[in-house]
């Protein structure tokens, strides 16, 4: 290899120090091609080569950047760092082998340290070699405390959250308790002890373990550290523990008032907890100290939470529409439309294709997919999603899919993204025959799983809700891919191929308000049959002649002013009755204090109105004894709360819209045979609410034998829906 001459060496330096400095303000893009320059000028210059090969990663040039780290190594076959990051990157694009085989390398290079032997420790339990792993994991132990008597902890640590990682929390357990017997002796601070209280709470919950879990959350809240209090109140949060999270940053402010970051942290939680008022105030507060970046985005968070649909949208298309853009920002847009006045059916599938038509961009041919015949075997069954833990819906609706799947017709593999955990996350887990934790993986990653797992037919749960995987769908990571249940409607989304619907939610005519074909599934779109014994209330005569209740206990978003305003006339034509409005945003004085002002200035009695916050699933659902008739919202009509109403002998009136969202409730109600509940207008909507409300007598008799009812009607049959969700699943599948 020719050396360069002084002039191009002095030149290859200045080079490296300007793509250095591009390097630390992150412009990767930039940094790589000054890297590349100099080492154009002088080919041996090894840490520019390096260097180079992490821009790559940043810039997610996968194949690219192995060929950089080669290009290191042959310049230098000892150079640790370049093994040690190339063992990295073939672990995230999945290659768990060749990780591994880099990691080996590493530790032939530099035997002393440790940090390779616990990256090969965590490979190997993914690829499920448990003794190979644990050796490793000794010599990474052996090492670090060559190096420093505090660092066995830090490596026990470090293993605790790859297990947890991967969903498994008794061996993470076994490794926090490690590190909280080396804190006791390596003089370990307060904050580090709590950090670690934490983490074992954390497992614990995993393991069901709740006692000694929130025994030990109340020992870290001792803790003085922001980092450690905002970590804590991050996992209380996770494990509904609202007001002790809340606590634990009301604290950490106190200890450190001049914290911007604390004043946002807890604004943001504040906003979670629906405590409105106190979060916008905190927010300014924050602004005050210091430039807020997603100040924005919580403003529209905000506004959605107070049924303010169109500033949320508005603001929301605003983040959408910035050059770095969050990749969250256009799916908040799109939900936030789902719940606007003013948008109509068409315009609200346009602006989903608007927004989600860029995603596609460079997506994977179907074509390029290899997939053995179907003659002979099970077809291969992924689903995607992060919401299976308590009262989420998916769960609920998921969890009696999952027990009743064919699995001599299906090979069912559950890819989990989600950070929530709980019992019902280890049910799902025991019902599938693939449980994948995949909340770390990059879609790149995961990508590469589910083509490894030979998937044929890929099903998304979330759509554009929280935790979602829009993208990895948009750039295709399986031949045929599909979505249900966890968005009500179509996602606008490319190379998403089928959408999950039924004869009213997406009646035939309805295929231009969808970017997926549409697959319609017998009876309603979701089967509500819950695995809980929730007690049937005893309605009585007593009933009859109470002051009649209308209810509602959906989420704020949905109470628009249109819903309002009917809501306001049914009450005006109803003397003598009442509205009963339940969410969590009610928990909240400032959102009671709100929606009391909207109805009032409707004509409504501020005496008429009671409103309920949040409580727990089992004493919600008893709660719905309280109402006589629930009225659906519009143009978001209730789902779960719908079909839980019902279940719990409280009929739904409803007003047919024009989309998915807005015809949920005539899915329920016809699926149900009581069509006479299902209005075409405002005004029907309105007359029926009177003619339902006058006859007492009917009401009550509907409302004794409706459970009853329902159990009796395939619509409420969860081996059914299910049967029916599998002939769609092959037809998607045999047809592709």
């Amino acid at each position: 290899m020719n050396e360069p001459n002084d002039e191009a060496a002095h030149e290859a330096a200045n080079t490296f120090n300007q793509a250095n400095a591009a390097f630390r303000a992150q412009d990767w893009a930039t940094a790589l091609a000054s890297f590349e320059a100099a080492l154009a000028l002088q080919p041996s210059l090894e840490p520019a080569a390096l260097q180079a090969a992490r821009c790559l990663v940043r810039l997610a040039r996968w194949m690219d950047a192995r060929e950089a780290f080669a290009r290191t190594l042959r310049l230098n076959p000892a150079n640790y760092s370049a093994w040690l990051e190339a063992g990295h990157l073939c672990r995230q694009m999945g290659e768990l082998g060749q990780a591994v085989a880099a990691y080996r390398r590493a530790m032939d290079v530099a035997p002393e340290r440790y940090e390779a032997p616990l990256a090969a420790a965590r490979c190997l339990e993914l690829q499920g070699d448990f003794g190979a792993a644990q050796a490793a994991y000794e010599q990474a132990l052996q090492a670090a405390a060559r190096k420093d008597a505090a660092l066995p902890r830090a490596v026990h640590w470090h293993m605790a959250a790859y297990r947890l990682e991967r969903g498994d929390a008794a061996r993470a357990l076994q490794s926090l308790r490690a590190a909280l017997a080396a804190a006791s002796t390596d003089g370990a601070s307060a904050d580090d002890v709590a950090d670690i209280q934490t983490e074992l709470g954390e497992a614990l919950m995993r393991l069901g373990r709740r006692d000694e879990a929130l025994a030990l959350f109340t020992a870290a809240s001792a803790a003085t550290s922001e980092a450690t209090l905002t970590r804590l109140s991050e996992r209380a949060f996770r494990h509904n523990l609202w007001q002790e999270a809340l606590a634990v940053l009301q604290r950490c402010l106190e200890l450190h008032p001049g914290s911007a970051q604390a004043h946002w942290n807890l604004a943001h939680l504040q906003a979670e907890c629906w405590q409105l008022d106190e979060a916008e105030a905190m927010l300014q507060r924050a602004e005050a100290m210091a430039p807020m970046p997603g100040a924005t985005s919580m403003r529209a968070s905000i506004a959605g939470r107070r049924g303010d649909a169109d500033t949320a949208l508005a603001l929301y298309r605003q983040l959408a529409q910035a050059p770095d853009a969050a990749p969250t920002a256009a799916s908040s847009a799109a939900m936030s439309a789902l719940y606007s006045d003013r948008l109509d059916a068409q315009a609200v599938a346009q602006l989903h294709r608007t927004l989600f038509a860029p995603l596609g961009r460079g997506a994977r041919a179907r074509g390029s997919f290899k997939r053995a015949p179907l003659v002979g075997r099970r077809i291969r069954l992924g689903i995607v999603s992060a919401d299976f833990h308590h009262q989420h819906p998916v769960n609920i609706f998921m969890q009696p899919v999952l027990r009743e799947l064919d699995r001599s017709r299906f090979e069912t593999f559950l890819y989990f993204t989600g950070p929530s955990r709980d019992d019902q996350t280890q049910l799902a887990r025991s019902r599938v025959e693939h449980w994948r934790e995949a909340a770390t993986f990059n879609d790149v990653q995961l990508a590469r799983q589910i083509d490894a797992d030979a998937i044929d037919l890929l099903l998304d749960l979330a759509g554009h809700t929280g935790q979602q995987r829009m993208r990895l769908f948009a750039q295709r990571a399986a031949p045929v891919q599909a979505t249900y249940l966890g968005y009500p409607g179509s996602t606008g989304v490319p190379n998403v191929d089928w959408l999950l619907g039924d004869a009213v939610v997406t009646p035939p005519g309805c295929e231009a308000l969808c970017s997926e074909a549409v697959a319609r599934l017998p009876g309603t779109v979701f089967c509500f049959a819950p695995e809980v014994d929730y007690p049937y209330p005893a309605y009585g005569a007593a009933h009859a002649r109470r002051p009649l209740t209308f209810g509602s206990f959906n989420n704020v978003p949905k109470l628009t002013p249109r819903t309002l305003r009917l809501w306001a006339r049914i009450l005006a034509a109803v003397p003598g009755s009442r509205l009963l409005l339940k969410a969590p945003s009610f928990g909240d004085a400032g959102a009671v204090r709100l929606f009391t002002q909207r109805l009032q200035g409707l004509g409504v009695d501020p005496a008429r109105l009671e409103f309920r916050g949040p409580t727990g699933l089992t004493d919600m659902m008893a709660e719905y004894a309280d109402v006589d008739i629930a009225l659906d919202p519009l143009p978001y009509n209730g789902g779960t709360t719908s079909l839980q109403a019902l279940w719990m002998g409280v009929p739904v009136l409803t007003l047919e819209g024009a989309h998915f969202v807005s015809r949920m409730g005539a899915s329920f109600m016809r699926a149900a045979g009581l069509d006479d509940w299902v209005a075409g207008d405002d005004e029907a909507y309105v007359a029926m609410a009177v003619a339902k409300a006058a006859d007492r007598t009917a009401l009550l008799a509907l409302k004794q034998g409706l459970r009853q009812r329902l159990a009796a009607l395939p619509a409420w049959d969860a081996r059914a829906h299910t049967r029916a969700m599998e002939q769609a699943f092959e037809a998607m599948v045999r047809g592709a």
